[in-house]
């Protein structure tokens, strides 16, 4: 197991009719600005059940984050905190607003003039504004982590950004919420979650045992609920589950004491920047050619996923391997998800170019767990992805 720290501070309130416990996480008198997206919240109950909660405080509403948080958008929110003397945030949402806010709050103590610099510069936010979250769709686990992805779709760019000051104080998690969410969502929050754990577990053995079992309960649970969940939201158990997996899958818990991939979400996020395609969807279309790839670094995990996760007894370790990739790939299809770029847009062809120009352009030399997938190796594996 290699050297680590962990800390997580996030408070979580799990379950039914929690977030009436709001007024009990947010200082007395606080200046709120309430931050949410397309306004989903108003027809499922849940911007009811937060405005009664905060009826005593002085809050400012946001709306209207996009699904990939958008810079230009963000900036006018930034611009409210500022003239209004905004003291905490909360965001009502799923990862995409909670990401939104994450970048408020380091742009709100940032000393620079150009709050894009956070993300293109890697600066890390070491103390951001206070903010907590209710989370209304499950995925990307933003929830209790301290990391954030923005768009600037102006010079389409997707940029990540992060630091021990943007991890939520509380986020209150409902699974009540998950009934009115659309199949798709829920689809693209399974593999989206599945697709975290793959990028802390399937790298290559450090005798980190008790991280291997967790990140593999996670992905069977996953795998166990999508069926119930896709078919039945209001199942609460199921709805439960999934929930809680999704936060666990990128708590920081599974990557301590191991080597950590991220390549594919980095190829995935330029596709997301190009074409708008569902960050869950751009996931399912790299991660087979990813893993495919680079089968002789992941062989080992490879296969011990395949054994552990879906029963594969048969076949050499090389063998077994194959096998856990064909049976990722079919479980992404069974939650009716396409795992080809050609399946999402007929303007692909120079997409692999774009992309390894990029990377270059960044000064990347070396993605993945080893540090080995050059941008010419990104190339290749977004073109095996057409």
């Amino acid at each position: 197991m290699l050297n680590f720290e962990f800390q997580n501070p996030t408070k979580i309130i799990f379950g039914k009719d929690q977030i009436s416990k709001l007024s009990s996480e947010i200082p007395k008198d606080s200046k709120v600005l309430m931050v949410y997206g397309g306004g989903s919240i108003k027809k499922n109950g849940v911007y009811d059940q937060v405005t009664k909660a905060l009826k005593n405080y002085d809050v400012t509403e946001f709306g209207g984050v996009p699904a990939n948080p958008e810079y230009s958008v963000l900036l006018e929110a930034l611009e409210i905190i500022k003239t209004k003397n905004i003291d905490f945030i909360l965001a009502v949402g799923g990862g995409s607003v909670i990401d939104g806010v994450k970048f408020l709050s380091g742009a709100a103590t940032f000393d620079g003039d150009e709050p894009w610099d956070i993300l293109e510069k890697g600066i890390k936010t070491e103390k951001g504004m206070p903010f907590g979250t209710v989370l209304t769709l499950p995925a990307t686990g933003s929830e209790m982590n301290s990391g954030s992805v923005i768009t600037r779709k102006e010079i389409k760019e997707k940029r990540t950004m992060g630091g021990p000051g943007l991890f939520p104080q509380f986020s209150i998690l409902d699974p009540q919420v998950i009934h009115s969410i659309p199949k798709r969502q829920i689809a693209n929050g399974l593999v989206d979650s599945f697709s975290h754990v793959i990028e802390q577990y399937m790298t290559y053995p450090v005798a980190a045992k008790l991280q291997d079992r967790i990140a593999e309960s996670v992905m069977q649970t996953l795998i166990e609920v999508a069926p119930k969940i896709m078919e039945d939201p209001s199942d609460f158990d199921a709805a439960s589950d999934f929930m809680w997996s999704c936060t666990m899958a990128l708590n920081g818990l599974l990557r301590v004491g191991t080597p950590n991939d991220w390549s594919t979400h980095m190829m995935a996020h330029e596709l997301t920047a190009l074409y708008g395609i569902d960050h869950a969807r751009t996931l399912a279309i790299i991660h087979p050619s990813q893993l495919s790839y680079n089968l002789d670094d992941k062989k080992e995990k490879l296969a011990q996923y395949a054994e552990r996760v879906w029963g594969v007894t048969e076949g050499t370790i090389e063998e077994k391997a194959k096998a856990g990739i064909k049976k990722t790939e079919d479980y992404f299809h069974s939650l009716e998800m396409d795992t080809k770029l050609s399946e999402y847009t007929d303007d692909y062809e120079n997409t692999s170019s774009i992309i390894k120009e990029r990377f270059e352009e960044r000064g990347w030399k070396g993605l993945g767990e080893r540090q080995n997938i050059t941008p010419e190796d990104a190339k290749k594996i977004v073109e095996m992805s057409y």
